[in-house]
């Protein structure tokens, strides 16, 4: 894309689209930088619309960054349960407790300075730093990274597609911009069928369509896991995951039982899919082994612990929950 006419134009063409056809997002009613790096903590592997839910259920338990670091870790954990990725909760809390200890509650203004905060990335400063203080800066997420690669016609990778992203640009309306960069990734400029016809940026664009991909993704694998289920007297038996964890430390979970034969004899069955593995599990009604290490823990306090996503999905498809 050459000449500053053409970027220019880009700019125009595409912030125009943002201000008419921005989705109506929670995080979007202002510029609070707290919304904000919530909302892309949690955007990280997650979906909009499964985000909406749990960013509003986690704004009422933690409206501000001073209530945020004062929680203990197990409340966010079990805040953040349905999320998935847990380490973006950790990380939430201690960026949290940093911001108030060291910044007085006040959060870095640029995106140098969100850089040495924990958890926060390249992209994620640049998405603070220009949404909440209007800093130029470009961000580049998966979506803005396939915009530039279709609208360029390159396979743009590392510091030449950050340059990309900073040539494009509004220095006026950084913020805007970056966000209506991933807005056009997200609902229109789509992985494998992108809605050209719907594109602000069509005459622009060098691809107008998909690019081939260099690789196919990785085929997902299949596998079983089978959990035990004992209720009695309004308590269900949950056992914790070790501190030392590899996956999910600390977290709650049901007790998972050597393998059962056949759909017959479990109370529930339920798909799960965890990065390329898709999961059957199989839950059985059944008394706790003996020596089973865990705690009886009341219906009314379960919501209260970090659940692991799983075992919110078991508990919520047998009402518990």
């Amino acid at each position: 894309m050459n000449g500053p006419a053409v970027k220019r134009r880009l700019r125009r063409l595409l912030l125009n689209w943002f201000d008419r056809h921005k989705r109506d997002l929670p995080w979007r009613q202002d510029h609070d930088p707290y919304r904000v790096w919530l909302s892309e903590i949690m955007l990280q592997q997650t979906r909009v619309a499964a985000a909406i839910e749990h960013y509003e259920r986690f704004m009422k338990r933690f409206p501000t960054i001073k209530r945020l670091a004062a929680a203990r870790e197990c409340s966010v954990l079990a805040a953040w349960s349905g999320l998935g990725y847990y380490r973006r909760a950790r990380m939430l809390h201690a960026a949290a407790r940093k911001v108030v200890k060291d910044h007085a509650g006040k959060f870095p203004a640029t995106a140098r300075d969100l850089r040495a905060l924990p958890g926060i990335g390249r992209y994620t400063a640049a998405a603070i730093a220009s949404i909440a203080f209007a800093e130029p800066v470009a961000a580049v997420d998966g979506n803005i990274e396939r915009v530039l690669q279709r609208v360029y016609g390159e396979s743009l990778s590392g510091e030449s597609l950050w340059n990309a992203a900073e040539e494009l640009l509004s220095r006026k309306r950084p913020g805007d911009f970056n966000q209506a960069m991933m807005e056009l990734g997200a609902v229109v400029c789509l992985p494998r069928q992108p809605r050209c016809l719907l594109c602000p940026l069509t005459t622009l664009c060098a691809t107008r369509g998909e690019r081939p991909r260099a690789a196919h993704p990785p085929r997902q694998v299949k596998r079983e896991a089978h959990y035990g289920f004992d209720y009695q007297d309004g308590s269900v038996f949950l056992t914790r995951r070790s501190n030392d964890a590899t996956l999910m430390p600390g977290m709650w979970e049901l007790p998972e039982i050597s393998g059962v034969n056949g759909s017959a004899e479990a109370w529930l069955t339920l798909r799960h899919s965890v990065t390329v593995t898709d999961y059957v599990v199989r839950v059985v009604r059944m008394p706790v082994p003996e020596g089973t290490n865990g705690r009886w823990v009341p219906e009314s306090r379960i919501a209260t612990l970090p659940l692991t996503g799983l075992t919110r999905k078991i508990l919520l498809a047998a009402k518990i929950i």
